[in-house]
């Protein structure tokens, strides 16, 4: 059973303060052994890829064969049933039209004393995508990962996929073949994150690297920032549900738990005003569990991490999902644009009754990969312009220059900075020398 918090309660804040700033997983000490797997990839390159693979992935490969080939690609593919690879293609549709949205528009314009600025946007270079492919395997994280950055013109992408034991995942296969990809990687972990990173005979280096992966993953991707660009960090999974007592206690358990399957350390809360539909939602709760194949790990996770928050009022629950900064939120009420309006830190927000969080995973058209862990903060999910950059440009003529070019000579000089004021004054019509 989760725990249970009620805002009437004298000691609440004090027990949501200690909720809140409680881990949910300790974070295992990998990062030595992943520091050493890095700096073995970036000396030795395809032979430290190989000899890791062989490891951890119980595969044998030479460097030849570390990428599929075109025929290997399209005949994984072509294994994907018919149902599933109908439905990428659905969704595939929906999240190309969803992010065709978000392409900026250039800006160019003079100011009122000439000075022309503005500012262009260019797309990244090559980008690496991570795709898992130990204990679950997620085509629709290639969809909402390679899309973007095909919209907004990445160049090259390349995949990157353990497959342990030599098995390829049909579905992830696809969804790359839909999405584009045309270069994979049977290469997973730290050592594949490297790869992209710094480069080998047979991997050439991305800019970005972008996708989930396990805590080793993770920790690469901190380690290697810098020389590329990452996305995020990814933590465990959240959802907080907003729910009157108006809604059926199924629906909403079926909602909590569809977080609480993904890991252990995952995080499913309930906020309500309505103590006898809180019962109801823990009662469905459980007979659900009985049903699923996940019931294990998602039962940890409720037991764990879980909470049923009891609200005088619903109008409390904004300031308490600002607290909590999920990574999903669903606010199923007649009315959910009044709470919406309110909560300023979410990933996303799905509205109403008939709108439940799964939905966004697959196929509504926005990105599923949001910040986790309280980052909904001070950031947001993945887009478009997470795989562009802005350029920004500046055109004088003499009269424009002449009307702020003292400004900043001035103020290179109050800097100290000689060589700055120069440059400055010697277009202005004053004397060269220093």
């Amino acid at each position: 059973m989760a725990r249970r918090l009620d805002t009437r309660d004298p000691g609440f804040a004090t027990a949501f303060a200690e909720f809140v700033a409680r881990k949910r997983a300790r974070e295992a000490d990998v990062d030595a052994a992943v520091a050493r797997i890095v700096a073995e990839v970036r000396e030795r390159g395809d032979a430290a890829l190989a000899e890791y693979t062989a490891r951890y992935d119980r595969l044998t490969l030479e460097p030849a064969a570390f990428r599929l080939s075109g025929d290997e690609i399209a005949g994984t593919a072509r294994r994907c049933p018919a149902e599933v690879r109908a439905a990428l293609e659905r969704a595939a549709e929906r999240i190309t039209a969803y992010h065709r949205h978000q392409l900026p528009d250039a800006l160019d314009y003079r100011d009122e004393i000439g000075v022309r600025l503005g500012a262009r946007w260019t797309a990244i270079g090559a980008v690496g995508l991570y795709v898992p492919g130990g204990t679950a395997a997620y085509p629709s994280s290639v969809l909402m990962n390679a899309l973007p950055a095909r919209i907004a013109g990445v160049a090259r992408l390349a995949m990157v996929a353990p497959t342990p034991d030599g098995a390829l995942d049909t579905a992830v296969i696809a969804a790359a073949e839909i999405a584009g990809i045309g270069e994979i990687y049977r290469l997973g972990g730290a050592q594949a994150v490297a790869a992209l990173a710094y480069g080998t005979a047979t991997v050439a280096p991305v800019d970005k690297i972008v996708g989930p992966g396990n805590a080793y993953v993770a920790a690469a991707k901190r380690r290697v920032f810098g020389a590329v660009g990452i996305d995020t960090i990814a933590g465990p999974s959240e959802i907080v549900v907003i729910a009157d007592g108006d809604n059926d206690p199924a629906w909403i358990a079926a909602d909590l738990l569809s977080q609480a399957e993904h890991d252990e350390a995952a995080q499913a809360i309930l906020l309500t005003d309505d103590a006898a539909f809180a019962d109801a939602v823990e009662a469905a709760l459980g007979r659900h569990l009985e049903t699923l194949a996940r019931a294990a790990v998602a039962a940890e996770s409720w037991r764990a991490n879980g909470a049923i928050i009891l609200l005088e009022s619903l109008d409390e629950a904004p300031a308490i999902v600002d607290r909590l900064a999920p990574e999903h939120l669903e606010i199923a009420t007649a009315a959910p644009d009044a709470l919406a309006e309110r909560v300023r830190n979410a990933g996303a927000m799905f509205l109403g009754r008939h709108t439940p969080e799964a939905i966004g995973d697959y196929v509504a058209g926005p990105n599923h990969v949001l910040p986790t862990d309280g980052a909904a903060r001070f950031a947001s999910g993945l887009s478009v312009l997470d795989f562009m950059k802005r350029t920004t440009f500046v055109q004088c003529d003499p009269s424009s220059l002449a009307a702020i070019g003292p400004v900043a000579e001035t103020l290179a000089t109050a800097e100290g900075l000689g060589a700055h004021a120069l440059s400055l004054r010697i277009r202005l019509g004053g004397r060269g020398e220093t």
